[in-house]
């Protein structure tokens, strides 16, 4: 009789990572092994990185996961659901529809981190964007004056 493959935990990332661990001693494939049916199936996942990622506790990039999980024999539906656990998890779950009723409906503050997390990293970026354009451009001279620089001494003979 075939056993069912472990389903993936959405509570943590140590969590996620044990059950992966779980997911290759179902498979029964080496490292190595993996790294040859990864192959085949399109993804690239060398051995040292699949030890490499079971060996911690920290979440793994979904095309990790994506290819791990490939290896591992898992398709369809259940490989979706290994990278919306992974997604859930480095997110936080999607927010549900919900119809407010007439009862309901009350002014709610939300953040937009809360429910939109991209939302937060895409400012993040590009005000880290932003800062090491400006950065780079006053380092570079950029925004002096013109009579600045001309009687700024570049030599060291008078």
């Amino acid at each position: 009789m075939t056993t069912a493959p472990p389903t993936p935990p959405d509570t943590d990332a140590a969590a996620f990572v044990a059950a992966l661990r779980r997911l290759k001693a179902w498979s029964g494939l080496s490292y190595r092994r993996l790294e040859r049916r990864a192959a085949d199936a399109g993804h690239h996942l060398p051995y040292s990185t699949a030890a490499t990622m079971l060996g911690r506790d920290r979440l793994p990039r979904a095309e990790l996961v994506a290819a791990f999980v490939a290896a591992c024999g898992i398709r369809g539906h259940e490989a979706e659901a290994w990278l919306k656990a992974r997604t859930d998890i480095a997110c936080g779950p999607a927010p549900a529809d919900v119809t407010p009723t007439p009862t309901t409906i009350t002014p709610a503050v939300t953040s937009p981190a809360r429910t939109r997390p991209w939302r937060t990293w895409t400012l993040v970026g590009a005000a880290a964007l932003v800062t090491a354009l400006l950065g780079g451009a006053t380092a570079s001279g950029v925004f002096t004056d013109d009579e600045e620089v001309l009687r700024t001494r570049t030599s060291a003979r008078p």
